[in-house]
């Protein structure tokens, strides 16, 4: 296992190698050397000079906190309605339209509307980022929930389990891969919510700044950003990938990938 590892993040290493220099060669000698576009070097070394100033830690600051409060909220909200949906057959087929409607609305669908009432603040960034989580982790939760094994379930009530008992033994644990799997794919979209909270919304974090590197006209700054916020995005996936592996050890695929 740890040879397929190394051996993956080596090819990982040379992709990103590979597209940093072919980035620098469009930048430079190709067809985007006359363009705006700065290189990859002048880039990664502006990224590198704002590491050392406050304001970038403040902008990634306000950003995660944001992304974070609202992923946080939507996790709690979302699980609670998904269970509540999927403990009955009734509920889940009455609420299944509505849902599927609401999943596919971006948040800056409402944002305006958002912006009118919050104003530019963090407590705008932190309603999108929940309102563009908690209706996918809803159905997730409830499709766990109502896929539980019935033989499950009466094995459960067999041995003398009550209502609560089976819920926190029996169908908690078995909807947890399709909350894991939610959870997963909601936290890079918290990110880029966040983001675009500030980028269109005029709230604080990393959004307001690639605004004002765009406004000022600062094209290594403005692709210092992207490159910076890139990272985060990786660093977010890996933590929401290690945080899934680590809450379902125990499930049979996981175990399967371990003993690889």
């Amino acid at each position: 296992m740890r040879t397929s590892s190394v051996a993956g993040a080596l090819v990982g290493a040379l992709g990103v190698a590979c597209g940093l220099g072919a980035w620098q060669l469009a930048a430079t000698v190709g067809p985007l050397s006359s363009s705006p576009l700065p290189t990859a070097t002048e880039a990664i070394g502006e990224a590198v000079r704002m590491l050392g100033t406050a304001q970038l830690w403040e902008a990634i600051g306000a950003t995660l906190a944001m992304a974070l409060l609202g992923l946080v909220l939507a996790v709690v909200v979302g699980v609670l309605l998904g269970v509540a949906i999927g403990t009955s057959p009734l509920a889940l087929h009455a609420t299944r339209v509505p849902l599927e409607f609401l999943k596919p609305i971006p948040p800056i669908v409402i944002l305006p509307i958002v912006v009118l009432v919050l104003g530019p603040t963090s407590g705008m960034g932190v309603f999108l980022v929940f309102f563009g989580c908690v209706t996918a982790i809803a159905v997730q939760s409830a499709a766990g929930v109502f896929d539980t094994d019935p033989v499950a379930r009466a094995t459960a009530r067999s041995y003398g389990m009550g209502s609560a008992e089976i819920l926190g033994r029996v169908v908690l644990p078995s909807a947890l891969p399709y909350i894991g799997t939610a959870v997963r794919v909601a936290a890079p979209t918290s990110l880029v919510v966040a983001v675009v909270a500030g980028l269109l919304g005029g709230g604080p974090g990393l959004g307001q700044s690639l605004l004002l590197s765009q406004i000022s006209g600062n094209q290594p700054q403005l692709f210092a950003y992207v490159v910076i916020l890139g990272v985060l995005g990786l660093i977010i996936q890996g933590l929401s990938q290690q945080g899934e592996r680590m809450l379902l050890h125990w499930h049979p695929q996981y175990r399967k990938q371990d003993h690889r």
